[in-house]
């Protein structure tokens, strides 16, 4: 059983929810329950909303990645926070679970990729390649223990699947990550890789929004620094 999204925090413009894994962030073929309907259905019953609730999707997260998904609650505040991911204003860092570490242990990736949209897949290109994007990511090591690594990383642009293709090409394929190469799958057909933090200017007014949301619970997330995670606003 998924466990059910919870609210980090809200205002007139700005729903952020951090989203479990195995919740696709709107709704899909396989018919399950997404993000967007129970944001909508949580602010329906909070703010005692009897019609039609709008939540504007702004960005998104793989249906196995969990962490920080924020929505906009008013046309404005959706249009405003998709301009700031759009121009990258809005900054994000993720945390991964790899087998081993890394190497170098800290550094960059970029890549040429290209998604085959049939097999929900994307791949590494030559420059030039027609329809390529270019992908750029900053990692670093931040634990280790035998056998695995714990990766932040903060992506410096939005392409499909390009962390996991990025860790993928160190040869750290994220843990149960089959698509990009991992071993095997987790019990729970999540990947390791959580969107543990998001920085985005607020919609109308000065100041920059910061959400935290706790990696999963159990044994592949626990590491010092997951422990350490409130979940906090700012």
């Amino acid at each position: 059983m998924r466990p059910d999204p919870r609210v980090l925090y809200v205002d007139n413009h700005v729903l952020a929810l951090a989203k479990p894994a195995g919740w696709p962030c709107v709704p899909d073929a396989s018919g399950d329950a997404s993000l967007l309907e129970w944001g909508k259905a949580w602010v329906g019953a909070e703010f005692q909303k009897p019609g039609a609730v709008f939540l504007g999707v702004v960005h998104r997260l793989d249906r196995p990645v969990s962490g920080v998904v924020v929505f906009g609650r008013t046309s404005k505040g959706a249009g405003r926070l998709s301009a700031a991911f759009r121009s990258h204003a809005a900054r994000k860092t993720y945390w991964a679970v790899v087998p081993g570490v890394p190497q170098p242990d800290s550094g960059e990736v970029r890549h040429a990729l290209c998604k085959n949209t049939d097999r929900n897949f994307v791949q590494v290109v030559p420059p030039g390649t027609p329809g390529a994007k270019e992908a750029h990511t900053t990692y670093r090591l931040l634990e280790r223990r035998a056998g695995a690594g714990l990766v932040e990383l903060e992506p410096h642009t939005g392409r499909p699947h390009q962390l996991r293709v990025a860790l993928a090409s160190l040869g750290t394929p994220i843990l149960g990550d089959r698509k990009y190469g991992a071993r095997e799958p987790l019990p729970d057909q999540s990947i390791a890789l959580h969107a543990v933090s998001l920085e985005v200017p607020h919609p109308t007014r000065e100041e920059t929004l910061r959400f935290l949301a706790r990696p999963p619970q159990g044994p592949v997330w626990d590491w010092k620094a997951c422990r350490a995670v409130q979940e906090v606003h700012r």
